[in-house]
């Protein structure tokens, strides 16, 4: 009927989840996914066919150093909801295992039972055990990053530093940028986060970095999540995700072992 139609529509207008994606994938065939193309403006040539992250309000360019924060951004300055969350192509949210990956994808009906208990929802963190955030960070990539992030945070807001401290020496933390939201929080979060990611540019010289170590500002915007929660009290919920594709774990466990043991930083992903 014509009032289902609408109830439906409506549904699907009060929360929106981005698949942040640079290339071609299947993706989830709920309305409640919207597929953005991150980076767009960096790749004129190329037809994704997806929503770029390059229209109104953006920081498209920027995608070699921020990763899929130029689609939250965008998201920020762009999108009217009451829920906003981001996903990967390959890596998306689930409650519970349905025979198959692809069944196991959140979906909407699931989405709003969730939203209308929580007001944040986070994938499950990752336990470091021998490792804080802080020295895996070190091992793996360089912790002088987070050390001028401190800097940065005591100059523009001080009051977050007790707790991005504690977030350094913990030894979990949320990872991938993944969240779903109330966006009054999402807008705070967003006005919080990228001041402090625009000054942390100004401390490197990114276009003479190669694109692997360049996205150092997605990566430290990533952990600084669990900062924000942290000092405002946010009450969240975790769910499991799932990776969809072939996962290098053997590298993933390689490459770890000989940063920790053998001093060699990440040159690559895994």
């Amino acid at each position: 009927s014509e009032i289902c139609l609408l109830d439906y529509i409506y549904k699907y207008m009060k929360i929106k989840i981005l698949v942040a994606s640079h290339k071609k994938y299947e993706m989830p065939s709920d309305l409640l996914y919207l597929p953005i193309w991150v980076g767009k403006l960096l790749h004129p040539k190329y037809n994704l066919e997806y929503k770029g992250d390059d229209t109104g309000d953006n920081i498209s360019a920027k995608n070699l150093y921020y990763g899929e924060l130029t689609a939250v951004y965008w998201a920020w300055k762009n999108l009217n909801t009451e829920y906003i969350g981001l996903t990967h192509y390959r890596r998306h949210f689930c409650l519970k295992r349905k025979g198959g990956d692809w069944n196991s994808i959140l979906t909407g009906e699931e989405e709003e039972n969730l939203c209308n208990n929580y007001d944040l929802i986070l994938p499950k963190m990752r336990k470091l055990y021998i490792e804080t955030v802080y020295s895996h960070y070190d091992h793996t990539f360089d912790g002088r990053q987070f050390d001028n992030t401190r800097i940065i945070i005591s100059e523009l807001c001080p009051e977050y530093l007790p707790f991005f401290d504690r977030v350094m020496n913990r030894r979990c933390e949320h990872l991938f940028n993944m969240f779903i939201m109330k966006w009054e929080l999402f807008n705070q979060y967003c006005e919080w986060l990228f001041p402090i990611l625009e000054k942390l540019e100004s401390y490197y010289d990114l276009k003479n970095m190669d694109s692997f170590q360049a996205r150092l500002i997605g990566r430290i915007g990533e952990r600084l999540l669990d900062v924000w929660i942290m000092k405002n009290n946010v009450k969240y919920k975790e769910i499991d995700y799932i990776y969809l594709g072939k996962r290098n774990l053997h590298k993933k466990i390689w490459g770890f072992v000989m940063a920790k043991f053998f001093g060699r930083k990440y040159k690559q992903s895994f």
